[in-house]
C-alpha cells in the first residue's frame, strides 16, 4: 500500500503539469495536491485550483496573479518568483514536481532542494545549467532526485537494484523528430508548423522544436551525465523512430536492459510519484502484435548539429552548457517567430558558443548571470544574422 504523498506542482498548466494532475486524479487516494504554480495561464489554473483544492497557488505573472486573486478571493494566490518559491518550499509538501520549462524552473527547484524536498525532475535545464553545483546541493541536503523525463526515468528504472560500477554504457533513444528523413533541400525551408508536428509525442513548443534539432537529446545527454555520474564516452544516442524503447543500459557482461512501453509521459510521471512502489497505470496494456517493428539508426551529427554541440559543451564544461542552453532557448523563439531559419538555430548557436570563454559556476547567481549573458548575445546575434 502506497503512503499518501503530498505534492507541489511547479508548472501545473504545461503538458507535464496537466499529465501529473491526471495521475493525481487517477491515484487520488495516494496523492494529495497541496500547492500549484503556473506561469500565466490563469484560466486553466483556476479550474485546477477548484478541482484539487490546494492550500496555496502561485502565478509568475503578477498582473495575472492579481486577476486570479479577484476571481478566487478566498484562496491564497501568490505571485512572482517569490510566489513560485513559496510553492516549491511549502511546509506541508514532501514531493515537488519541477515542470516549469527553461531556466525559470531553476530557482524554485534549488529552493526545494534546500528545503529538503524529494524532487521529481521534469526540467532538463536544471541539470544542464546547474550540473555540478546542483548535484553538490542534492548531496549536501541528502534529497532524492527522481527523473521524470521518459529517457532518464527509463535509465533510473533499469538501474534499480544494479551496481553502477557494472555499467558499460547508457543508450538514450531519440525518435529523430519530424524531419529525420528530410533532404538537405527540405531542411533549408522548414516552417515552424512542420517542426512542431512531432510524430510520437505531444509536448510544449520549445521542447518540440528541440526534438526536431536533436538539441533535446543533447540536453538529455548532459542531464544523464550528472544524474547517473557516467563518463561522457559511455553515453550514446540511438535514433529509434517508434519511441517504444525509452532508453537502455548495457552492463559489463554485455546484457542490455531496456524500459519500454507506449510513448506517453503518464508512465514516467506516475513512476516518479509512486517510487519505490508501483501502482496500476492509466494506459492500455502494450500490444506487441500492433508494434512488430523496432528500428534503430545512428544520428546524423552533420545535419543535426545541436546534438554534437551539446557533447562539445559538456566536454569543455564550466559555464558552456548553461550558456548553450539559454542561447538555444532564444534562438528557438526566433525560429518560432520566423526571424531565423531552422538551420540557423544550430549555425548561430555554434558561432555564439565559439566566442564564449567558459568559467566555473559555483552559485545560483553565477548560473543566472551566464543565462542572462547568453540570452542577450543570442538576441543581438539573431537580429544581425537575420538582416
Amino acid at each position: 500500500m502506497l503512503h499518501m504523498k503530498k505534492i507541489a506542482l511547479l508548472g501545473s498548466t504545461g503538458s507535464i503539469g496537466q499529465n501529473t494532475l491526471k495521475v493525481a486524479r487517477h491515484l487520488s487516494e495516494q496523492i494529495q495536491v497541496k500547492a500549484l504554480a503556473a506561469s500565466e495561464n490563469i484560466d486553466l489554473l483556476e479550474k485546477q485550483i477548484l478541482e484539487f483544492n490546494p492550500d496555496i497557488a502561485a502565478v509568475y505573472n503578477p498582473e495575472k496573479a492579481k486577476i486570479l486573486q479577484e476571481r478566487l478571493p478566498r484562496r491564497k494566490i501568490l505571485s512572482g518568483a517569490e510566489g513560485i518559491e513559496a510553492v516549491a518550499t511549502y511546509s506541508d509538501v514532501d514531493f515537488v514536481v519541477s515542470a516549469i520549462s527553461g531556466t525559470q524552473g531553476l530557482r524554485p527547484t534549488v529552493a526545494a532542494i534546500r528545503a529538503g524536498k524529494t524532487i521529481g525532475l521534469a526540467n532538463k535545464e536544471v541539470m544542464v545549467s546547474g550540473g555540478e553545483w546542483v548535484v553538490s546541493l542534492v548531496e549536501k541536503h541528502k534529497v532524492k532526485l527522481i527523473p521524470i523525463d521518459s529517457e532518464h526515468s527509463a535509465i533510473f528504472q533499469c538501474l534499480n537494484g544494479e551496481n553502477p560500477k557494472t555499467i558499460r554504457r547508457i543508450i538514450l533513444t531519440a525518435s529523430g523528430g519530424p524531419m529525420r528523413l528530410f533532404s538537405d533541400e527540405q531542411l533549408e525551408n522548414i516552417t515552424p508548423e512542420q517542426a512542431l508536428n512531432h510524430p510520437n509525442w505531444k509536448m510544449g513548443p520549445k521542447v518540440t522544436i528541440d526534438c526536431s534539432t536533436l538539441m533535446n537529446k543533447g540536453l538529455e545527454v548532459i542531464e544523464a551525465y550528472w544524474l547517473f555520474k557516467i563518463p561522457l564516452n559511455q553515453i550514446e544516442v540511438v535514433i529509434h523512430p517508434q519511441s517504444i524503447i525509452h532508453s537502455m543500459v548495457e552492463f559489463k557482461d554485455l546484457s542490455i536492459l531496456a524500459q519500454m512501453g507506449e510513448p506517453s509521459m503518464l508512465t514516467p510521471i506516475q513512476y516518479a510519484l509512486t517510487y519505490p512502489e508501483r501502482a496500476p497505470g492509466l494506459l492500455s496494456p502494450f500490444n506487441f502484435h500492433k508494434n512488430q517493428t523496432l528500428q534503430f539508426f545512428e544520428p546524423d551529427l552533420s545535419r543535426f548539429r545541436c546534438l554534437a554541440l551539446a557533447y562539445e559543451a559538456l566536454k569543455k564544461g564550466g559555464s558552456l552548457p548553461a550558456y548553450m542552453n539559454a542561447a538555444n532557448e532564444v534562438l528557438v523563439q526566433k525560429f518560432l517567430h520566423q526571424e531565423i531559419s531552422w538551420q540557423q538555430i544550430s549555425l548561430q548557436l555554434e558561432q555564439l558558443m565559439d566566442k564564449h570563454v567558459p568559467f566555473q559556476l559555483n552559485s545560483l547567481e553565477a548560473i543566472l548571470y551566464v543565462d542572462a549573458l547568453a540570452r542577450e548575445e543570442a538576441a543581438n546575434s539573431a537580429l544581425s544574422f537575420a538582416k
